[in-house]
């Protein structure tokens, strides 16, 4: 019996374990990534499910020192059901203003579309602890009008967006095109300033088109115009003769209350003995008849 030659069955062998290697290979990139990256165009999958989700930074020296663990128990968290993410602020200015991240690392918790802020210790067995007995049940969720979907947050990723962006061409024409600081910061007010101009002209233009002034609406306006302020002149010189004239009644009704209580009072008088003016000389002689009186009464006291 033949035996086959030695170069043949080491060629077998390679065969082999090339073959064995591509299949493994094949098994490794077929399997998802147990850490998933979140980023501003992908972030409203986190709505749904369960998620750990990690705000970092290359640069923070804390979030380079928590990655280690984050990768393993993201390993973990995929036989745990949990959807374990992390989120570069640098490259995602958007999620950074949505969720409002003041410090690196910052960790989520989400479920179903409810988020939590994480701040127990950062070890792998804490985030399994907290995930497997549901301790982020304790924790207030974050209030739906502070929610990354809310009117309020969109703006504030909008506001992020437009931030980074000013900032990467202020690098680049003072990085790349040679222009200098105080350059780059006159050209940004002229922008802002003839954007300003541009959008106070348009929002003119749609209120003029949506509420067109009442002067275009008819050729006539003019003489409608006039017409009314005629009226109410008019109506104002009818208005100001009427009350004239109740002055008038009133000023005569005074005049003659007054003239008839003079009347009365000169009727009282007239009739009654009181109201007899004397004549001077009955005064006179009354007083002296008074005199008289008394005198002859004191004789008759002394006799």
């Amino acid at each position: 019996m033949l035996s086959s030659p030695p170069h043949a069955a080491h060629l077998s062998l390679v065969c082999l374990l090339l073959l064995v290697g591509f299949e493994a290979s094949l098994s490794v990139s077929a399997k998802p990534k147990s850490l998933k990256e979140v980023t501003d165009g992908n972030w409203e999958k986190i709505l749904t499910g369960e998620w750990m989700i990690e705000f970092y930074a290359p640069w923070c020296p804390a979030c380079q020192q928590l990655q280690p663990v984050w990768k393993e128990f993201a390993d973990w968290g995929e036989d745990m059901g949990v959807n374990v993410a992390k989120v570069d602020v640098t490259e995602q200015p958007g999620l950074s203003g949505r969720f409002i991240i003041t410090s690196l690392p910052t960790i989520y918790h989400c479920k179903d579309g409810v988020f939590r802020k994480y701040h127990g210790a950062r070890t792998k067995d804490d985030f399994l602890s907290f995930v497997d007995e549901q301790k982020w049940t304790a924790i207030e969720p974050v209030s739906s009008w502070l929610g990354p979907s809310s009117i309020l947050m969109n703006s504030m990723s909008a506001l992020f967006k437009l931030s980074m962006f000013i900032r990467r061409c202020h690098n680049y024409m003072t990085e790349q095109l040679g222009i200098p600081v105080w350059g780059s910061y006159v050209i940004f007010g002229l922008v802002t300033l003839l954007a300003g101009l541009a959008l106070g002209l348009l929002l003119v233009f749609i209120a003029d088109f949506v509420f067109p002034s009442r002067r275009f609406s008819s050729p006539d306006y003019y003489q409608k115009k006039q017409v009314m302020e005629q009226a109410r002149f008019i109506q104002r010189q009818d208005e100001d003769q009427e009350a004239d004239g109740e002055e008038d009644d009133d000023d005569d009704d005074d005049e003659e209350e007054h003239d008839g209580e003079k009347n009365d009072v000169w009727r009282k008088r007239r009739g009654s003995p009181e109201g007899r003016p004397e004549p001077k000389e009955q005064g006179y002689a009354d007083e002296a008849l008074r005199k008289r009186m008394v005198g002859s009464r004191e004789e008759e006291q002394d006799t």
